[in-house]
């Protein structure tokens, strides 16, 4: 059998757009569609926060990282479970929203844990496949491909239930996961690792041993700082656009559809830069420009520029922030050893799941209690911060060797 990382070029960008499509789809309609209904079906922004309950199982995915890791091989696993997340859509077409907030939510959350569990083995398939020559331009397409998905997701989807119903809305995601599986079956069934044979309880040893590694948990930390004021004002934007007096289908095309695919743009344009120039130049520049962005949504909530500056803002946030986004997972590839892929890069990316709950709590108590704008200043103010305080440590002691490799 062929390794993973003697796939020819061709099929690994086929693979990575198919993979990480597969997982921009769901996330954009519950984290940015999902809300906009909720929000017009009259739900409290408290109400709505519910819904970062659902970044849970992508928080905790670690958890049984190391299984899926060390277990089965990766064309099994992404085949079991995207043919499951196929099944969990057509599910959701005999819900409707009428059915209760409780009862959407269950049924999202099964969805999420199925899509969690496949991220974790098409990232442990990505490290492993990927040298480090090839990660910074890998990581715009998949950034590229998961906005795609999140076009999909958050924009078409939206648009196709302003149109028809919420079943047609599940059935068409059906479809486009059933075609993301098609590069996955000439994927080479490849062996298993040599921890293959360890048991459930030496592959918890494993991993809490893998957590422990000197400068594991200050990584993730770091990657916690850098996304908590970004988290704060990206993720209420659906709700501040409904807010602001624009109808589903507007919002639709504007954040879902129009912003994701100029974020396409930012992609290629985060990929072409990470290849260029070091981690630290690519982290630091991207991500204060990122911050910069948030400057127009801190002046639309004021009430100044009306329609006009929000789409500006859509525009450049959505560039510019998936630039800092393909500039931020390329480093946390370069801090994942290859032996434990799935494992260690699962840990970071569970980080940057938990940021993104912890800043719409956050955000979400700020808009209720005082407003959008004091929202988006924080926000703002904290995205700065977190971008110096992840650069001045790593310029210190960066967390590992192959990091330190990267960094300048």
């Amino acid at each position: 059998m062929h390794s993973p990382s003697r796939l020819t070029r061709t099929h690994k960008i086929s693979l990575l757009i198919a993979l990480y499509l597969a997982q921009g789809l769901p996330y954009g309609f519950f984290t940015q569609a999902l809300p906009v209904l909720l929000r017009e079906a009259g739900y409290s922004l408290k109400a709505i926060s519910a819904l970062s309950l659902l970044y849970l199982p992508w928080a905790l995915k670690f958890l049984w990282a190391p299984w899926l890791d060390h277990r089965g091989t990766p064309r099994r696993w992404l085949l079991t479970l995207q043919g499951a997340s196929i099944v969990a859509a057509l599910s959701l077409t005999q819900l409707e929203l009428d059915h209760g907030l409780i009862v959407v939510l269950v049924a999202a959350f099964v969805f999420n844990i199925i899509a969690a569990s496949q991220d974790v083995v098409t990232d442990g398939l990505a490290v492993r496949m990927l040298d480090a020559h090839e990660r910074g331009y890998a990581n715009g397409i998949q950034v590229g491909a998961y906005r795609l998905g999140m076009i999909f997701g958050a924009g078409v989807l939206l648009i196709v239930f302003a149109r028809t119903s919420w079943s047609v809305m599940f059935a068409c995601m059906a479809v486009l996961l059933a075609l993301t599986m098609l590069p996955v079956l000439s994927l080479p069934a490849t062996p298993r690792s040599s921890v293959a044979t360890m048991s459930a309880k030496a592959l918890l040893v494993a991993w809490l041993r893998r957590m422990l590694m000197p400068g594991m948990l200050g990584f993730a930390a770091l990657v916690f700082c850098y996304r908590f004021g970004d988290a704060m004002v990206s993720n209420v934007l659906g709700p501040f656009l409904s807010d602001s007096g624009l109808d589903k289908e507007t919002i639709g095309w504007m954040k879902g559809t129009v912003g994701n695919a100029t974020s396409l743009l930012g992609a290629a344009l985060g990929g072409w830069y990470v290849f260029r120039v070091s981690r630290r130049q690519a982290l630091l520049v991207t991500g204060l420009a990122q911050a910069l962005t948030f400057v127009l949504y801190v002046v639309a909530s004021f009430g100044v520029g009306g329609t006009t500056l929000l789409w500006v803002a859509t525009v450049a946030e959505s560039v510019i922030g998936t630039t800092a986004t393909v500039a931020l997972f390329t480093l946390m590839m370069d801090a994942s050893d290859p032996e434990h892929a799935g494992t260690d890069y699962t840990l970071f990316a569970s980080f940057f799941v938990v940021v993104n709950s912890a800043g719409t709590l956050a955000s979400a108590t700020i808009v209720d209690a005082f407003g959008y704008a004091p929202a988006f200043i924080v926000g703002t103010v904290l995205a700065v911060a977190g971008v110096l305080t992840l650069v001045r440590v790593l310029d210190r002691q960066p967390t590992s060797a192959r990091i330190a490799d990267a960094w300048r």
